[in-house]
């Protein structure tokens, strides 16, 4: 006879508590126990909770390897079993009769009847688990999960995704808690409703003026919107947001014009002033481009009946002296210059000027809503957490550090796939390229991603922007890059002694293989890593995963609605083809350009949803689900809350001089993962 003392947590959200009848049976080295019911006087298992039982086994199990628990509907007289009531275990605390406690993390919602097996705490690589019983429950565990959590390729060329039709299929350990489900969908249905009210979404002509266009400028206003109606018409403002705009990922630094871009001295002399040419700026490094090229040729829409258009523009952009502001130089709409293919200027007509300068900003659309956003900050973050469940053990030191940056991701990405990009839905309805070329343009980015546009360190040394001043994006995003670095750092030095123990690592190595097979299609020239070799190697391959699932997700996605809310600044479509002369610019023909009322309005709704969190949220660094159970990495996990800090003080601080506060990277505001 063996007395053991049982303490059981059970998690505060929404339905967390059951009505069901809980039992464990302890495993050790001698054998297993039989079921042990938990039961004492009244109600357990009730949501915020802990509960003490005392539990009796007939025989000695030895040293104690596992926790097996049962769940079952209780029975009643002459009714029988009642139907499974769902419950949020969040840990086990077993206390053996000689020796201290021993913490089992579980931290998953249990649905229906049956077992689960937790292993204690402690965070151990597969070859650590010296006894049998402890590496078969890994393997078992990670069949029934790969069973759970399949793939399947949703779209040729495209990253491979979780095969599932809809939400409904989803379990709740990966669906959206009761609280979020319910907000998102009331801010859904009370934004449609305004729009409906005020007969927005069902008006499919062109917008009558600018001055029009005010009335849905007034359905939400944030500062950064404000910001930038009043001045969208600058050449400063338009440069800026290269830099901190929803897409900063495209500006590059130019040491030579392209041969299909012939800018002249000419044509930019009034912008550079007197004594310099563009040699002498480009030898200097202040000349920048920003190249759409990969839009050329790309499928186009057709909403409410009529064609639509789309450019491949090249812009090129001058950092004046000093701390002078950044400005445009030259815009061509396509990639092949000649007379059909006019390089426009801050000298031309006013209306011609922002007509292309209105052509970069659909570009800068239909780039990022396909590519900076879906395909980098949904579709990759999608693989990365499938990988996760499917590859690396509850008990796994790396599915520890993980698994709070994959919360809600699979969630929010079946959303999308039943409600964007399908057809009938927004992207189909209302954007200028449509499903087809959203599709078109992840292919072709698919053949051109490489590594170092995923770490943002070699991405910033790569496209040479290391000292352009302003570019708060670059500014934040490596200082959070680095505290992540360090954190993980400390992690990997916790649990890899050397870099044969990182090769050694079959599940760490299985999940490698499997991103890059499933998320990056076996493409040896992306330079992704199919393999790791080196515990540095793995600080940067980890870090990377968590900074395109938190911060990076965040800097593109948080400002889509600051950005679209005033139409003009960034059109989801063209309704006539980009010009082909100059001088022939006109406000009518300017307003005609733009989309149709139904597809601003239809498109704004949704990039207003898409940029606010609907409740429920855990900021960077937070982790509430302790997965971690021994002191060194719970100190780790306090010095990189720490740090984060120390950035969120240093960005409030600088934010407080400038006139438009750069506030998406503010670690307070970037959540764990992609959630939204």
């Amino acid at each position: 006879m063996a007395d053991f003392r049982v303490r059981v947590s059970t998690g505060k959200a929404f339905g967390a508590g059951t009505w069901d009848k809980v039992s464990v049976s302890i495993v050790g080295t001698r054998e297993e126990s039989p079921p042990m019911p938990l039961d004492n006087l009244g109600k357990e298992f009730t949501a915020g909770t802990e509960e003490d039982f005392q539990v009796t086994l007939p025989k000695d199990v030895g040293q104690v390897l596992l926790l097996r628990l049962h769940k079952a509907p209780p029975a009643l007289p002459l009714l029988g079993p009642l139907a499974p009531d769902a419950w949020f275990c969040r840990w086990f605390q077993l206390t053996p009769p000689q020796g201290g406690p021993l913490l089992f993390p579980c931290y998953q919602w249990l649905e229906g009847a049956g077992s689960l097996v937790l292993q204690e705490g402690t965070a151990k690589v597969s070859r650590a688990d010296h006894h049998p019983l402890l590496q078969q429950q890994r393997q078992e565990e990670l069949q029934a999960r790969q069973e759970m959590y399949q793939w399947k390729a949703y779209n040729p060329g495209w990253p491979h995704c979780l095969d599932k039709r809809t939400v409904k299929d989803l379990d709740l350990n990966i669906k959206y808690s009761t609280a979020k489900n319910a907000n998102f969908y009331l801010q859904a249905g009370s934004a449609f409703a305004e729009m409906k009210i005020k007969g927005l979404l069902d008006r499919k002509g062109l917008w009558r003026s600018l001055n029009e266009m005010k009335r849905i400028f007034n359905f939400r206003k944030t500062p950064a919107a404000e910001h930038a109606f009043e001045h969208w018409q600058e050449d400063a403002f338009f440069a800026s947001q290269f830099l901190n705009g929803l897409n900063p990922v495209l500006i590059r630094r130019c040491h030579y014009l392209p041969k299909n871009f012939p800018v002249t001295d000419a044509m930019v002399a009034s912008v550079l002033g007197p004594g310099t040419s563009l040699q002498a700026e480009l030898e200097k490094g202040s000349l920048f481009l920003v190249d759409h090229g990969i839009l050329s040729g790309i499928h186009t829409n057709v909403i409410n009946g009529k064609p639509q258009f789309s450019a491949a523009p090249m812009t090129l952009l001058y950092q004046s002296p000093g701390c002078g502001p950044l400005l445009p130089l030259a815009i061509q709409l396509s990639q092949s210059p000649g007379p059909n293919s006019p390089i426009f200027l801050p000298t031309d007509d006013k209306w011609d000027w922002l007509l292309a300068k209105t052509w970069v900003r659909n570009a800068e659309f239909s780039f990022h809503e396909a590519l900076t956003h879906l395909l980098h900050s949904h579709l990759l973050p999608e693989v990365f957490t499938l990988a996760t469940l499917r590859q690396l053990p509850h008990c796994h030191p790396l599915f520890k550090l993980l698994i709070p940056h994959t919360r809600y991701t699979l969630h929010i990405n079946m959303l999308a796939r039943e409600l964007l990009i399908v057809p009938g839905q927004v992207v189909d309805r209302s954007t200028g390229i449509g499903i087809e070329g959203f599709s078109e343009l992840i292919q072709r980015n698919m053949k051109q991603l490489n590594y170092s546009l995923l770490c943002l360190p070699e991405d910033i040394r790569t496209r040479g922007v290391e000292d352009i001043p302003g570019y708060y994006y670059r500014d934040d995003g490596m200082r959070i890059w680095g505290a992540v670095e360090r954190f993980v750092s400390e992690i990997i030095g916790i649990y890899y002694p050397s870099d044969e123990s990182v090769q050694d690592d079959r599940e760490l190595q299985a999940w490698v293989r499997e991103i890059f097979s499933k998320g990056f299609l076996n493409q040896e020239s992306s330079g992704i890593p199919s393999s790791l070799e080196t515990r540095e190697a793995l600080v940067q391959y980890v870090t990377m995963v968590i900074f395109n699932c938190s911060a990076k997700h965040a800097a593109v996605s948080a400002g889509q609605f600051d950005s679209c809310a005033w139409m003009p600044n960034l059109p989801p479509s063209m309704q006539l083809p980009p010009p082909t002369s100059k001088g022939l610019a006109t406000r009518e023909g300017f307003i005609a350009t733009l989309p149709p009322v139904n597809a601003t309005c239809d498109v704004i709704l949704a990039l207003w949803l898409l940029s606010k969190e609907p409740g429920d949220q855990r900021p960077l660094g937070t982790y509430p689900d302790e997965h971690f159970t021994e002191e060194a990495p719970r100190r780790s996990i306090a010095a990189f809350q720490s740090h984060l800090a120390q950035i969120s003080r240093a960005i409030q601080e600088r934010n407080r001089g400038l006139v438009l506060p750069y506030t998406y990277l503010d670690p307070p505001l970037i959540e764990n993962s992609v959630s939204i």
